[in-house]
């Protein structure tokens, strides 16, 4: 007996067109996925350099759509999630860029755009949870991904995009490279909403905030995060020189947690961090400049993820 299949669903997809080297080929390839499993077609929709996908996501999910997939980097997926958070919309995942870490997380395809299609239109829907960062004096933004500062934000900041298009996300480790000369900052995490409220004040060349914890190269760097625990977990590193970067590296490689005291990590529902000045500062690998306070919060459940 054949299974049933989903219902068709209206789908709109918000894309960058800077990320997509073949546009008219990937509008082929999702117009043709559609088509197999009788969805109507496709309504798409461009970004543009001051509007990034959170319009984009909200103007479609008023107008109807049911599933708002993005297609671009990391960045297109954080702004059209920040449109559809707390809606019933669907955020559909669509390989591109360099990055693709939600999808990465999710255990979703990303090397294939038709294979990322077909398990949007056939997969279920899935609710995660999503973080939300306030820097300084700025007003809040979502984070699905991960936020920090200190060698983290200088890896994003450095970053040359015309290598991150040769090599893909390989030219992040020629920025860390880099970025190892940096000199450390002193720091103040504070986790709020665990039974004991720990407060860490110490020297750090890294803290970094996770609403999941895979990076690129299956490199797990939050292992215990979890996209619906409802929690985030953070790391505050403070290896000393090139030495100490690359035991830390290692470990993180081999999944070594036994040689991991090189980290400290912590979890809360709230997580403050204040450094003692203005450190390079990313949101989902976006650079954000430098900063010195950072509120992460978690909103539980608040996104739904087609095919997840």
């Amino acid at each position: 007996m054949t299974p049933p299949q989903p219902e068709p669903r209206r789908l709109t997809v918000v894309v960058n067109p800077i990320k997509v080297a073949d546009l008219d080929g990937a509008k082929r390839v999702v117009g043709a996925v559609c088509a197999d499993h009788g969805w109507p077609d496709p309504t798409w929709v461009e970004t543009t350099e001051t509007e990034t996908g959170e319009k984009q996501a909200r103007e479609a999910a008023a107008s109807g759509a049911e599933v708002v997939a993005s297609l671009g980097g990391d960045g297109t997926v954080r702004a059209v999630a920040a449109g559809l958070a707390g809606s019933e919309v669907a955020l559909g995942l669509l390989p591109a860029g360099t990055g693709n870490l939600l999808a990465r997380n999710l255990g979703l395809p990303i090397d294939s755009l038709e294979d990322a299609m077909r398990v949007l239109v056939t997969g279920t829907p899935r609710r995660i949870d999503v973080g939300f960062v306030a820097a300084d004096d700025a007003p809040e933004e979502v984070f699905v991904v991960m936020a920090g500062l200190g060698l983290d934000g200088a890896i994003m900041a450095g970053a040359n995009e015309s290598i991150k298009g040769a090599i893909g996300w390989p030219a992040y480790l020629l920025s860390a490279a880099e970025g190892l000369a940096e000199r450390g900052f002193g720091v103040r995490v504070d986790a709020a909403g665990e039974p004991e409220a720990p407060v860490r004040r110490r020297q750090a060349r890294m803290v970094v905030v996770g609403n999941c914890g895979t990076l690129q190269g299956g490199i797990e760097l939050l292992p215990d995060a979890r996209l619906d625990d409802g929690i985030l977990d953070a790391v505050v590193a403070a290896p000393t020189g090139v030495t100490g970067w690359a035991s830390v590296a290692a470990d993180l490689v081999s999944r070594h947690r036994a040689g991991q005291g090189r980290l400290e990590r912590l979890t809360g529902e709230t997580i403050t961090i204040e450094a003692d000045h203005p450190v390079e500062a990313e949101i989902d690998g976006d650079p954000i400049g430098p900063r010195t306070r950072m509120v992460l919060r978690v909103d539980p459940a608040s996104l739904v993820v087609r095919g997840a």
